[in-house]
């Protein structure tokens, strides 16, 4: 059988779950089983797997969800647990009176403030808490949630304390172990570690330069699509106090990268970041000359508006002291800093409990562990959860309901990602076939770079964002196609630490478009409808984005060429 046939086939469990998803607005909880039965079928009777392999692949894979599952779990209960203690309230009502200027508010809100919520916690949570915000402060619902899926982009790639990377990213591990033996020069790195730092580093430098055009890029899209005068002009008043923003923010978001690894860059550029925003904004430093404001709502036009009033219906109060409020979050950041940087005892004290599943059902290699109190789920969240309650004084009740909330709120997201990791471990374990074809991963590698040849590292990004946009994660996003890219840089003969960077970043642009992400932001906000339309607008953003890190990408493969591993 042809190669390009071969990638073909091992397409279409992908394209089954783009179709039902995007063709037939199915959600993801019941695309991505059917996506995983396509995947089984076509793993059994063209790949030849025996059945009892297909079965061992999709029980690792619903062992490894568990995984990411505790942190979505760990990020959902902390949300919820503020939520009821008025901590989230208080932290929302600091951010009244900073500034009446909607760019100010847009690029403080949902740039830098979202960012520290990705990297604390992730999976859709930024839109879904900076959009309402926004709604509160007098933005049309519609402008609220395309600001905040847009500006929730830079820190994805590093979201939930780095998953989209340590976990996403986790498939390539054999292939890394091997180059890290075979190869006869410095690659840079040792092990699986190092090389998600590595590809942490080149994510952030991607990143970065989009740190500065995108916020510059929504406050001109603000003005030109809400304004009265439609002016793409009016959005650059406020240009000294984005650069400053996106200064502030970037140089935790990279030297975090560089120095601490993939866990810290949207936790700590994020806190750090706002800190000093509200500062600097509170001060008027670099505020713009003219404050700018949406016209009159009797003008605004039909679809900029849903179910609830903007400004009138949410009235933060202060439920307690600044400090008290953000101080799980601190928390948080202090906790994983003391158990991930190398040079202090606690990692290793907490990575000591090791549970392990060796060869499941019989299949030499099918294995799994966990190392439940270093997952970020245990340690911070659900622990810094449990701290709140004291903290916060809260009562039994509300307790109660916070825990029962985030337990429900589990529901989808277990279905969905037990399903999508399972479909990539039948794609991973297709290696392992007595017909020796190309694993289905390594299949469409080889057909697409037949096709994109040289140009590769252009669209390389644009991939993760077809991943995040079918699945509404970047995380599955690097696990559906990251060894998709690393066997297109092998074939081609890229740099893999490139490529693989450029997936990362291309999962994390992909969420300002991806369904999921627009239906729930729109859920927050009293919009119904209208996601065709937030979708379109949308576009044009994602393109600039990949346009970007595309040349990038280009320039670092071929005229700064790095070292190919």
């Amino acid at each position: 059988m042809s190669v390009g046939f071969l990638g073909i086939l091992a397409f279409v469990p992908i394209l089954v779950a783009l179709v039902l998803m995007v063709g037939f607005r199915w959600p993801a909880t019941r695309a991505m089983p059917l996506a995983w039965l396509t995947a089984a079928i076509l793993a059994a009777a063209v790949w030849q797997m025996d059945i009892t392999l297909v079965l061992a692949s999709t029980l690792q894979g619903f062992a490894s969800a568990v995984t990411v599952l505790l942190i979505v779990f760990g990020a959902l209960l902390i949300l919820y647990t503020l939520s009821e203690s008025g901590g989230m309230e208080t932290i929302n009502y600091g951010f009244h009176g900073i500034s009446t200027d909607r760019r100010v508010q847009a690029i403080i809100i949902a740039f830098v403030f979202a960012a520290f919520l990705e990297g604390a916690a992730g999976f859709g949570t930024p839109a879904a808490i900076a959009a309402p915000l926004l709604l509160s402060l007098g933005f049309p619902p519609l402008a609220a949630v395309l600001v905040a899926l847009i500006l929730n982009s830079v820190p994805v790639t590093f979201g939930a304390v780095g998953t989209p990377i340590w976990f996403g990213l986790k498939n390539l591990e054999g292939k890394i172990n091997e180059a890290v033996v075979s190869s006869a020069h410095q690659l840079g790195f040792s092990n699986i570690d190092g090389f998600y730092m590595l590809i942490g580093k080149w994510a952030a430098v991607f990143h970065s330069v989009m740190a500065f055009l995108l916020p510059l890029f929504v406050i001109c899209f603000l003005t030109r699509f809400f304004g009265q005068n439609r002016s793409w002009k009016e959005g650059l008043g406020a240009w000294k106090f984005s650069l400053v923003a996106s200064l502030v923010f970037v140089i935790p978001y990279v030297g975090s990268a560089f120095l601490f690894g993939e866990e810290f860059p949207a936790l700590l550029g994020g806190l750090i970041g706002t800190g000093a925003v509200i500062w600097i904004a509170r001060r008027k430093l670099f505020l713009p000359e003219q404050t700018w404001d949406f016209g009159p709502q009797s003008q605004w036009d039909s679809s900029w508006t849903g179910e609830i009033s903007t400004a009138k219906d949410i009235n933060f109060q202060c439920c307690m002291s600044q400090f008290r409020a953000w101080l799980p979050y601190i928390l948080v950041g202090l906790i994983l800093v003391l158990t991930r940087v190398k040079f202090l005892p606690f990692g290793e004290m907490v990575k000591s409990l090791q549970f392990t599943i060796p060869d499941i059902l019989g299949q030499e290699g099918v294995t799994y562990s966990l190392r439940p109190l270093y997952n970020p789920g245990v340690i911070p969240f659900i622990l810094v959860a449990v701290l709140t309650i004291p903290l916060h004084g809260m009562s039994g009740a509300k307790v109660k309901k916070a825990w029962g909330t985030a337990f429900k709120r589990m529901k989808n997201p277990t279905i969905a990602l037990l399903f999508a990791v399972a479909l990539v471990q039948i794609f991973k374990n297709s290696a392992m076939n007595p017909s020796d074809y190309a694993s289905m991963p390594l299949a469409m590698a080889q057909a697409v770079a037949s096709v994109a040849g040289a140009s590769w590292p252009f669209f390389a990004a644009f991939i993760g964002a077809l991943g995040s946009f079918i699945t509404g994660s970047n995380t599955v996003s690097d696990l559906l196609f990251a060894d998709f890219q690393y066997g297109i840089a092998s074939t081609l003969e890229l740099p893999r630490q490139i490529i693989v960077a450029l997936q990362a970043v291309g999962g994390a642009m992909g969420n300002m478009v991806c369904i999921h992400n627009i239906v729930a932001a729109s859920a927050t906000v009293g919009l119904v409808g209208v996601e065709g339309l937030i979708l379109r607008r949308n576009v044009l953003p994602l393109i600039l984005y990949g346009a970007v890190v595309g040349i990038m990408g280009l320039l670092f493969s071929y005229v700064f060429f790095p070292t190919i591993f």
